[in-house]
């Protein structure tokens, strides 16, 4: 068994998978009208989009009573400044709390957290 897609519930997963692509600068994509498909021959692993009309935004930090985040991916720098600019630059929030000097909390357009990780 290998792991081959994480799928990402939004209200307009055409939007947020464009913002993946952008961010990632993957290039392969197909759309089904329900999920947005997105990949690399860089990466065995797909990037899913799905419509959910009744989605709700993560909240992050966590807050009882209020909608979690379920996951979150991590990505991997060695420029954790450049690459910070380049998802604002792409749709990305920077998270006001930030937990590590190491690695930056962002938010994609639907609201789901992301980490931009700075390895040596």
């Amino acid at each position: 068994m290998r792991l081959g897609a994480v799928v990402l519930d939004s209200d307009d997963s055409k939007a947020l998978a464009d913002f993946y692509q952008n961010l990632l600068g993957w290039t392969d994509r197909a759309n089904d009208g329900e999920y947005t498909y997105l990949w690399s021959d860089t990466s065995s692993v797909r990037l899913i989009f799905q419509m959910d009309e009744d989605y709700l935004k993560p909240i992050w930090p966590a807050e009882s009573e209020r909608q979690q985040q379920m996951l979150h991916l991590d990505f991997y720098t060695d420029d954790l400044e450049k690459e910070i600019g380049h998802a604002i630059h792409c749709g990305a929030e920077l998270a006001k709390e930030q937990p590590s000097d190491y690695w930056r909390v962002l938010f994609d357009p639907a609201g789901h957290p992301f980490c931009i990780v700075k390895i040596d």
